[in-house]
């Protein structure tokens, strides 16, 4: 059975050897590759497949253009149009979001399990299931720092019962901060690092290059990308196997390829 990976770029991908660690624990002669898609190449793509693949893994910018190339999206992924996983079953495409679940995992391990006022530094696709997860943590009312109204963002958090503030960058943002939440791509979030010393709590989605200057930045509790990435991917590995996910080998394996 096949897997893989897409987006544009993807070379740097490390889902490749996460899952294929997993499928090796599991007993499974499965393949899961990095393949390189881009937007307007994703319908041909999705066209292609046979009956040999099961499943597909989403990065940046397929998570919001999948959805209407879709048979069937779950709740989740629908609240906050974004999916970042595809089940392949009996020629039917199925959207589901595990980024929310990595989310919670990774801040959960570090022993984060509520926010009363979180900050999320950007409005895309990853924001919107930041705002998914900081719901579960019982923050409502977070701060959305984007340069433009986000307005898919804005429309995700009215579904998840949100109520937002929207603003623009400013030191005082972070007054009071317990979470800062970072989506933006590796190296935008560097000139916020000289504020952040006081937060008690980092998630960076960045993982490489790792610290980034916003984790080393921070005084508090610092949550790597990494870490995000393994409870989606595990999560991934169960929604595509139907079997247990082998956390602690993948972790290893993601361990490993840091060094």
């Amino acid at each position: 059975m096949r897997a893989a990976v897409l987006g544009r770029p993807i070379a740097h991908s490390l889902s490749p050897a996460l899952h294929r660690a997993a499928y090796a624990e599991l007993g499974l002669d499965w393949t899961y590759d990095a393949v390189d898609v881009g937007e307007p190449d994703l319908p041909a793509f999705l066209s292609s497949l046979g009956p040999e693949w099961v499943g597909l893994s989403l990065t940046m910018p397929l998570k919001t253009a999948v959805l209407p190339l879709l048979d069937e999206v779950s709740d989740l992924a629908r609240q906050v149009a974004a999916a970042n996983t595809v089940l392949l079953r009996d020629g039917r495409r199925i959207g589901d979001n595990t980024d929310v679940h990595g989310i919670l995992a990774a801040l959960g391990e570090a022993g984060v399990t509520s926010a009363e006022r979180a900050v999320v530094l950007g409005g895309g696709a990853t924001a919107r299931s930041a705002l998914a997860a900081l719901r579960e943590l019982g923050c409502l009312d977070p701060v959305l720092v984007v340069r433009s109204e986000p307005v898919e963002t804005l429309a995700a958090a009215d579904r998840l019962g949100l109520t937002p503030t929207v603003t623009a960058w400013s030191p005082e943002v972070l007054a009071g901060c317990d979470l800062l939440i970072s989506t933006l791509p590796a190296g935008v979030a560097d000139r916020f690092a000289p504020h952040v010393a006081d937060v008690p709590a980092l998630l960076d989605v960045v993982y490489d290059p790792w610290p980034t200057a916003l984790a080393a930045g921070c005084g508090g509790v610092v949550v790597s990308g990494a870490a995000m990435l393994l409870h989606q991917a595990a999560r991934q590995v169960e929604l595509m196997t139907g079997m247990a996910a082998p956390v602690r080998v993948m972790a290893a394996t993601l361990q490993a390829l840091k060094r």
